[in-house]
């Protein structure tokens, strides 16, 4: 079974991502959802999502913080992290690629767009 982590803080974002990628679930696909990096983190240990929907800007630990961890502690490479953040500007970009995000997208986005990616990452073409 296919597994998608969604990380943010913000209830509204959350549950318009689950909304967005609920059509999913009936491919086959577990939505998961947490509200912090340092949930987030534990989740991604114990569920092994295969692709990461993670906020930037969250309490206790942040998207950068969570997605170093993932990459280069955990050595998890196989799972596909999109940084989804307010702040689009070309250094959060590169600080986004520095910590090992396969992807960075500003909110808003488009549902589209994500569910498009989704489909992409899991192979569900």
């Amino acid at each position: 079974m296919h597994k998608i982590l969604i990380v943010d803080d913000e209830p509204h974002i959350r549950l318009l991502l689950e909304q967005t990628l609920e059509e999913l679930e009936d491919e086959g696909v577990e939505l998961l959802i947490s509200d912090n990096g340092e949930d987030a983190l534990e989740a991604i240990k114990t569920e092994k999502p295969e692709l990461v929907f993670l906020d930037v800007m969250m309490p206790k630990m942040n998207g950068f913080d969570v997605c170093h961890r993932v990459k280069n502690d955990l050595g998890l490479n196989d799972v596909y992290i999109v940084m989804l953040t307010a702040k689009g500007q070309e250094f959060d970009k590169q600080r986004g690629v520095e910590v090992g995000a396969d992807i960075y997208m500003t909110k808003p986005f488009n549902p589209d767009e994500i569910v498009e990616k989704a489909r992409s990452v899991l192979g569900l073409l």
